[in-house]
C-alpha cells in the first residue's frame, strides 16, 4: 500500500499516475483503485480505465479527453 500512497502524494502534486494492478490479487486491487479514487475525487479529479486493471487518475488541472471526442470536433491532439 506504500505505492498507493505515492500515487495519492502525486495526485496531491497535481502530478497524473497510472496505476497498474495486473498483478495483483482481485482484493488488493479493489482496495487500491477504492483508495485512489477517493483521493481523485476529493481533488476533483479524474479517472479512467486503460486497460484490464490499469487505470489512468488525473488532478483537476489535466482532463481526460477520449480520443473520439478529438476525430468528431475536427480537431487533432495538436491543432
Amino acid at each position: 500500500l506504500a505505492d498507493a500512497q505515492r500515487a495519492a502524494e502525486d495526485l496531491k502534486e497535481r502530478r497524473p499516475v497510472i496505476v497498474n494492478l495486473e498483478k495483483a490479487d482481485d482484493e488488493l486491487a479493489r482496495r487500491v483503485v477504492d483508495f485512489i479514487s477517493g483521493v481523485t475525487y476529493a481533488l476533483n479529479g479524474y479517472y479512467q480505465r486503460v486497460g484490464d486493471k490499469v487505470f489512468l487518475f488525473t488532478p483537476s488541472n489535466i482532463v481526460i479527453a477520449d480520443e473520439d471526442e478529438f476525430e468528431e470536433s475536427g480537431k487533432g491532439l495538436f491543432s
